[in-house]
C-alpha cells in the first residue's frame, strides 16, 4: 500500500509523517519527495508475540511519500507542482494535509489560516491537473482513430469516456463521481487520475483546537477527516511509551496519530489483515476485504496457493478468550475452510497445502 501526503506549503506534512513513522524531520530541499515506512500498530500482533515468543514479528506497513508543499501563487510554483503531481499518479491513496493552526513562527500560505479556502483551492488544482491529462489524452485519441488499427474500436470507446470526464471536470466534479462501471474504470485506471483516487483529509489543528468542530462537508462531502495537532503528536512520538501514555491521558487524547492515520487509510482502501503465528514468526498480512482463502494463501507464497488444500482458521478473539491453541481446539473453535472462504479481519490462518 502506497500513500502520498500532499498539501499546500507549511501545512505540516513532514511533521505528521515524522510523528507517525519515527523518521527524523526532513532537512531535504523543497523539490525532493521523501519516503518513509509507517508500521501498522496492531494489538493482536502484540498478543500473539507475547504468546509465541517468535524469532521475529512482522507488521503490516504503509509506504508513505512526503511530497513537498504545493505553491500555486505564481507560475513557477504551478510548474513545480505539476512536476510533483506526475510523480504521484501511481500511489493507491492521497492524504490531503490541510492547515488549521496559527503559529507566528510558521508563515501561513497566502498569509491566511483558512482551511475551507485552502481545501477549495487544493481541490480545484487537482481537478486542473486531471483536466490537463484528459485534454492530452483526447488529442492523442482523436488523432489515433483517424487511422484503421486493431485498437480503433477501443480507442473510440475511450475517447467517448474521456470527453465525459472532461465535462465532469469542467463542471468542477471529481472523476470518481462520474465513473459508473468497472468497465469504465478498467479503461482509465492506469492513467493515474488524482480525483479518481481514494483520499483522506488530515486537518492539522492547534493544540487548543483539538475539540473544535470544522464543517468541511460542503467541500469534501463525506470524505474521512483525521483531526490532529502535528506539533503535539511529534513531541509525543519522542517520548517513551509510558510517558507518552500518561501525557495522552492528561491531554484527553484517546488515540495516537499513527493509529488514526493507519485506520483511516485501511478503511478508505478496504483493507483488513489476517494473521499467521508460530515460533519462527508472527505476522500480519494486509489484504483487501472480500479476499478468498486461496488468494490470501497466494499473498504468502504462490506455491501455497497452487497446492491449497484447506485453511485452518481461528478467530483472534477466540484465541484471546480461550488462551491457547489447545483450549481453542478443545472448544471446537478451529475451522477448516475451503478455497472460497472469505477471509475475515483478525483470522489466524494455517494453510494446508501440497505441491
Amino acid at each position: 500500500m502506497k500513500a502520498a501526503l500532499i498539501g499546500l506549503m507549511q501545512s505540516g506534512k513532514s511533521t505528521i509523517l515524522s510523528a507517525i513513522s519515527g523518521r527524523a524531520m526532513s532537512q531535504a530541499g523543497v523539490a525532493v519527495i521523501e519516503e518513509a515506512i509507517v508500521p501498522v500498530p496492531d494489538e493482536r500482533l502484540d498478543f500473539l508475540t507475547d504468546m509465541y515468543k517468535p524469532k521475529k514479528t512482522t507488521r503490516g506497513t504503509i509506504d508513505c511519500l512526503d511530497v513537498p508543499g504545493f505553491n500555486f501563487q505564481d507560475e513557477h510554483g504551478r510548474a513545480a507542482a505539476r512536476r510533483l503531481v506526475n510523480k504521484i499518479r501511481t500511489v493507491d491513496l492521497l492524504v490531503w494535509v490541510i492547515r488549521a493552526f496559527d503559529d507566528a513562527s510558521v508563515p501561513a500560505y497566502r498569509n491566511r489560516v483558512d482551511p475551507l479556502r485552502d481545501l477549495e483551492e487544493f481541490k480545484t488544482e487537482l481537478l486542473l491537473a486531471d483536466l490537463e491529462l484528459v485534454t492530452t489524452r483526447i488529442e492523442r485519441l482523436e488523432s489515433q482513430i483517424k487511422k484503421p488499427t486493431k485498437t480503433q474500436a477501443q480507442d473510440k470507446a475511450e475517447l467517448e469516456l474521456q470527453k465525459k470526464l472532461q465535462d465532469a471536470i469542467e463542471s468542477e466534479k471529481p472523476i470518481r463521481s462520474v465513473i459508473s462501471s468497472d468497465a469504465e474504470l478498467d479503461i482509465i485506471k492506469s492513467l493515474g487520475f488524482l480525483t479518481l483516487k481514494p483520499f483522506v483529509v488530515v486537518l492539522n489543528v492547534g493544540e487548543g483546537n483539538l475539540d473544535t468542530e470544522y464543517d468541511l462537508k460542503g467541500t469534501i462531502g463525506d470524505a474521512r477527516v483525521i483531526k490532529l495537532c502535528a506539533k503535539l503528536e511529534h513531541e509525543l512520538s519522542l517520548l517513551d511509551a509510558e510517558s507518552r501514555s500518561e501525557f495522552m491521558k492528561d491531554l484527553g487524547i484517546t488515540e495516537s496519530a499513527v493509529s488514526k492515520f493507519v485506520n483511516s487509510c485501511y478503511s478508505e482502501l478496504g483493507y483488513i489483515s489476517f494473521l499467521t503465528s508460530g515460533a519462527d514468526e508472527v505476522r500480519a498480512w494486509p489484504i483487501h476485504a472480500g479476499t478468498t482463502a486461496v488468494d490470501a494463501a497466494g499473498k504468502i507464497h504462490s506455491d501455497i496457493k497452487r497446492g491449497f488444500i484447506r485453511a485452518e482458521t481461528t478467530a483472534f478473539e477466540d484465541l484471546k478468550k480461550y488462551g491457547s491453541e489447545k483450549d481453542v481446539k478443545a472448544a471446537g473453535r478451529i475451522r477448516l475452510e475451503g478455497k472460497d472462504y472469505i477471509v475475515q479481519d483478525g483470522d489466524i490462518i494455517n494453510f494446508r497445502f501440497n505441491v
